[in-house]
């Protein structure tokens, strides 16, 4: 199995340690190139959106991976990687991969100040510990998309098939599970 990372920006190589931890073999996308490699699963990790999405498009990134994605490439994308797969967000309306039924606001929870740690429950695996970091959350979700976990009564984290979207910073944390739980999906399990 190899994992793909966007490491254009943001928390990609935590990440990639993450997957080095669980003994998965992992790669770094920086270009067109790059993603042109065998890949069984892809993580956007959290970082800059706006960042992100101008390199992905300098780069010819975005129509290539937004195709694999809706072909049924596996993804898990992280706080910015949240609002890249999200088909709206709320007062952005720039292109993006928009392949999940989400709807997503921005620095949902303030600016850098604002941010902060808790442990809640998420489906499937129970009480894990969770990193909020000018992150954002889900507003609205299709009848499609699987609610996994909520803070303070918003969406933090949804699956929607083979795509999973969290608001919260996994790979800051040394518990595995989610990370884990991304594995197994793209296993099929």
């Amino acid at each position: 199995m190899r994992i793909a990372i966007l490491a254009l920006q943001g928390a990609f190589e935590e990440h990639q340690k993450m997957l080095d931890s669980l003994g998965v073999e992992s790669f770094l996308i920086r270009k067109l190139s790059d993603w042109q490699q065998p890949k069984d699963g892809l993580i956007l990790p959290g970082g800059e959106s706006t960042a992100m999405l101008r390199i992905m498009n300098d780069e010819g990134l975005l129509e290539p991976i937004q195709k694999e994605i809706n072909d049924g490439l596996a993804v898990f994308g992280t706080c910015a990687g949240m609002i890249l797969l999200a088909k709206e967000v709320e007062n952005d309306s720039r292109n993006r991969l928009a392949t999940m039924d989400i709807t997503v606001l921005r620095n949902a929870y303030g600016r850098q100040l604002g941010s902060f740690f808790v442990n809640e429950n998420f489906k499937g695996i129970g009480e894990v510990p969770m990193t909020f970091i000018r992150a954002p959350y889900i507003t609205k979700a299709k009848e499609n998309v699987e609610i996994l976990s909520s803070h303070d009564g918003h969406i933090v984290a949804a699956r929607q098939g083979k795509q999973l979207a969290i608001s919260f910073h996994p790979e800051l944390n040394e518990d595995r599970r989610i990370h884990e739980y991304f594995i197994k999906m793209v296993k099929g399990e």
